[in-house]
């Protein structure tokens, strides 16, 4: 079988970096082109030496894309430089995954709101298909343009998309309490995540208004077939990356724990990256990975349904997501490239 031909445009952060690392033992695909419009013409394993003597690919421009030929891209790009992309090379025949969240909100209207950016490229927000493939799996398998999902809905549409298929719990206050490790800022310097600011604290932030309440808040208003409000917040851990997010619901009738562990395991069936663990997870237990690790409860003493959902930030929550949607556009095992084990301790 030919190898299909991969550019990763915006290569020097960490999910680029990511990219590279995972498809550069991927059976079925080779890394034709990777971009950098500030480091072109330097080696890869310059900006990641970590990398040497393993991805020493030249960096190029992308006003080079047509010296290349393409089957798909993956866009590991800032949200606003994304759509640009997009836009420029929308005749183009090769697929692109979007890593940033230019097209994962139902309008332009939305976006605007929350990113406060103007979008240039509504028709592609039309066009994108949301990329999770527990939940869009056929949608993915036919779309030319896949809008990656972020990595905290990542974590809480995962937890939560089987109480709302199944209708059991209150849509008007469900609580999603989310920690992160610092890769989660990005690669560029800043204050917030300086080793003085991040080692030995521990701190809430986004408070009421993380861009990422909406995402989730859509996609399970479309699981649930109503509304949903989701109160969301984000916290920073002194830790590299890795996320945990405990959700909070209230049952919609009598619940306990058999129910709540049957009703998960029938839901992710057919999903080889979520884990139903027996105990409560951690986030070592998904280091460098692409597994999804959920552990659900009932609390009789309050009436909540407790849900853990574990994610590697950098994996299932971004380059890991966007290989296994590249496999499903290519009708490939979804698992292909993916046989990553947990790196614990």
């Amino acid at each position: 079988m030919n190898k299909k031909k991969i550019g990763i445009i915006g290569a020097t952060g960490y999910t680029g970096s990511e990219l590279v690392r995972i498809l550069t033992n991927h059976p079925a695909v080779e890394i034709t082109m990777i971009t950098s419009e500030s480091r072109a013409g330097e080696l890869f394993s310059d900006v990641h030496p970590f990398l040497q003597g393993i991805a020493d690919q030249k960096l190029v421009s992308i006003n080079e894309i047509d010296d290349y030929e393409l089957d798909l891209v993956f866009l590991a790009l800032p949200h606003g430089i994304s759509m640009d992309f997009v836009k420029r090379f929308k005749d183009k025949s090769f697929k692109i995954i979007d890593l940033s969240g230019d097209f994962r909100l139902n309008s332009k209207e939305i976006y605007e709101e929350w990113y406060k950016l103007n979008h240039i490229y509504p028709e592609g927000i039309e066009k994108a298909v949301f990329g999770s493939p527990e939940l869009y799996f056929d949608k993915i398998k036919e779309a030319s343009l896949i809008a990656n999902p972020g990595c905290f809905p990542t974590s809480a549409i995962l937890g939560l998309a089987p109480l709302l298929k199944a209708n059991i719990i209150e849509t008007d206050h469900i609580i999603v309490d989310s920690k992160t490790g610092v890769t989660g800022a990005g690669i560029k310097a800043k204050s917030v995540n300086m080793y003085s600011n991040v080692n030995d604290n521990f701190k809430a932030y986004g408070l009421k208004n993380h861009r990422h309440t909406i995402e989730i808040q859509e996609i399970l208003d479309g699981i649930s077939g109503k509304e949903t409000i989701v109160q969301f917040t984000p916290h920073l851990l002194p830790v590299d990356r890795g996320i945990l997010s405990t959700i909070y619901a209230k049952p919609t009738e009598k619940m306990d724990d058999i129910k709540l562990k049957e009703l998960y395991k029938a839901f992710y069936a057919n999903a080889p990256f979520v884990r139903l663990r027996k105990q409560e997870p951690a986030i070592k237990d998904v280091r460098g990975t692409n597994y999804c690790d959920l552990y659900v409860t009932y609390d009789k003493r309050t009436n909540t349904v407790i849900i853990i959902s574990v994610i590697d930030n950098l994996i299932k929550g971004a380059a890991g997501q966007a290989v296994q949607n590249m496999n499903i556009m290519f009708g490939l095992d979804e698992t292909k490239g993916l046989n990553l084990i947990p790196l614990n301790p």
